[in-house]
């Protein structure tokens, strides 16, 4: 199927590694031409690397941007880095966040600050960067990478919930506003995925652990078989529904949050 996305300018928040870096990869596959945004230039040079050789065959391109996307001026950085490099901006994907698992008392005000700069803020100011030249051209796409913890808020996830869940709001009265001008924005609320988040060392899983006394295959095990589908989503699996709503495929999707998660929230809206 062709995604109508060759030629299309496209930047990608979180794109050093998971989710962010596949959809970077996949983008640049389909002959699109990435701008890969993260803080550590080193990973982003090795994942601009990858995301050009990907896209190699279909004129595909990638260029790395180091910066905080909770930097006051980073929408606008992202949109004028965008546009110097490939000329305009076609697409964004706000993919950048993170979460720690603890009890809801845990949790210090600076860090229910540091969740609404990084899943809020940060996507709405990209957005107020970017739509304008979309609407002005008459076509653009916008995902906002949410999660399933913002449809079921957990209480051992508590800042990371609530702010995801705000961050569907965000997308939806965006959405609203510029559908018909062409502009459409969606949201994607991936489940438990074998990314760096949940796996490297560290990352929810050990965290789990360390709370719960049990062993980290158990705590994956349990996790996995919490799903309808048994087990944890692959990088790609949720990349892939991100890329065909960046596409011309998605032209009539406007303001959903589209759950690929396994079936973990079992709701039909």
């Amino acid at each position: 199927m062709d995604l109508g996305l060759k030629g299309r300018a496209c930047a990608v928040t979180g794109a050093s590694s998971g989710i962010g870096r596949e959809t970077a990869r996949l983008l640049c596959a389909e002959g699109a031409s990435v701008l890969l945004v993260a803080r550590s230039p080193e990973a982003l040079a090795e994942a601009a690397e990858e995301c050009g050789r990907a896209g190699a065959a279909a004129q595909g391109n990638a260029a790395p941007l180091a910066l905080d996307v909770t930097e006051p001026g980073a929408g606008e950085r992202i949109v004028a880095e965008t546009g110097d490099r490939f000329g305009k901006l076609d697409v964004l994907v706000n993919n950048a966040g993170t979460a720690t698992r603890r009890d809801l008392e845990d949790v210090p005000d600076e860090d229910w600050q540091a969740a609404w700069e990084l899943n809020v803020m940060a996507p709405l100011r990209a957005m107020r960067a970017a739509v304008p030249g979309m609407a002005e051209r008459g076509w653009g796409r916008i995902v906002n990478v949410a999660s399933s913890a913002g449809k079921r808020p957990s209480a051992e996830t508590a800042e990371y919930s609530v702010a995801k869940s705000a961050e569907l709001s965000l997308s939806r009265v965006f959405a609203d506003r510029y559908a018909e001008r062409g502009v459409l924005v969606n949201a994607i609320c991936p489940g438990p995925t074998s990314s760096e988040l949940w796996m490297d060392a560290g990352g929810l899983a050990d965290q789990a652990r360390e709370r719960s006394g049990r062993s980290r295959d158990e705590v994956l095990e349990s996790v996995a078989t919490k799903r309808p589908i048994g087990r944890f989503a692959e990088v790609g699996e949720i990349a892939g529904a991100i890329v065909f709503l960046c596409s011309e495929r998605a032209s009539y999707v406007a303001g959903a949050a589209w759950s690929v998660d396994g079936g973990s929230v079992q709701v039909i809206i």
